[in-house]
């Protein structure tokens, strides 16, 4: 009830903040409050937002995955491959096992071995995105008839990555909530030691955290091929910063032990709205990745500000 409460005020600053942005690009830009275009905004946030919501429970835990870009590119690679030689359905199913592979892999490393996140998730980023390049020989891979994934829009015109991404933040916003599992997370986060002498199995609970990232990162990589009709050694690329950005944005704390799906969704819609609303504008690329590495410096300097008035 306390983290719900002390929750509050924050997801309260960050719609100001959300609503205060649409205002802006709104009276700048005719384009931007059109149906189609907020349908462009939800759609390119969802990719990311798949991944950034097991992303939230990881860093609740205090986990992190940084391996996700190069995850997608490697799942989305892998599939097309697969879909090329034998079926369609067969390249999915490999894209999934892998996804849960990865997810398996850096929980291992991270649980069993002691290996730092941080470490763990880099190398296996480096390891990812050069077994990436190896199999895609370095080109792009062509693959046909799986656009439905990616554009599709079977209910009120709103595209299928909007759906998935909704379905994914419900699911995962009830298990954080009213779960042993969730329970565990926030647990394991805020103080390890008193959550083993408790009896949480925190170890158990990180590992399947870092599976469900792992099936973030296939689903997105299907996706990702599904929009582009290819898969491409490159895509992806960045993708783990802008993740890091919205789950911290949304309030969740470096350290661990605080965080909720719905902070990290604001988080994802400020970060959506601000690209969408630079690009009306015909602001460069470049500055919007300004823009983003502005965002990831003040959430982290708020997360640090919060740790050390908590703690005053």
């Amino acid at each position: 009830m306390r983290r719900r409460k002390r929750s509050l005020p924050e997801l309260a600053a960050l719609l100001v903040v959300l609503v205060a942005l649409i205002a802006f690009f709104w009276l700048k830009s005719p384009y931007f409050m059109t149906q189609n275009n907020l349908l462009n905004v939800l759609t390119a946030i969802a990719v990311t937002g798949i991944i950034a919501i097991p992303g939230t429970m990881l860093l609740i835990a205090g986990q992190v995955d940084l391996s996700v870009d190069s995850g997608a590119a490697f799942c989305g690679v892998m599939m097309a491959v697969v879909a090329q030689n034998h079926a369609i359905f067969l390249g999915v199913l490999a894209a999934v096992g892998l996804g849960v592979l990865i997810g398996l892999i850096n929980g291992f490393l991270v649980t069993v071995l002691r290996v730092n996140a941080l470490i763990a998730t880099l190398g296996m980023l480096a390891v990812l995105r050069g077994l990436t390049e190896v199999r895609a020989n370095g080109g792009t891979v062509n693959l046909a008839n799986f656009s439905g994934l990616g554009t599709a829009r079977p209910f009120l015109s709103i595209p299928v990555p909007v759906l998935l991404l909704t379905v994914t933040a419900a699911v995962a916003a009830l298990l954080m909530r009213y779960t042993v599992f969730g329970r565990s997370l926030y647990a394991s986060g805020s103080n390890p030691v008193a959550a083993r002498l408790v009896g949480v199995r925190g170890n158990r609970m990180i590992i399947i955290a870092f599976v469900a990232s792992g099936l973030g990162v296939a689903l997105s990589g299907l996706i990702l091929d599904s929009q582009l009709s290819a898969a491409s050694p490159n895509a992806a690329s960045g993708l783990e910063l802008t993740v890091v950005t919205a789950i911290v944005l949304g309030g969740a704390s470096l350290s661990g032990g605080r965080g909720t799906v719905q902070g990290t969704l604001v988080g994802l819609l400020i970060i959506g709205v601000l690209n969408n609303g630079l690009t009306l504008m015909n602001v460069s690329s470049f500055y919007q990745q300004v823009a983003s590495g502005v965002l990831l410096i003040i959430a982290v300097s708020f997360d640090q500000l919060r740790l050390r008035f908590s703690k005053a």
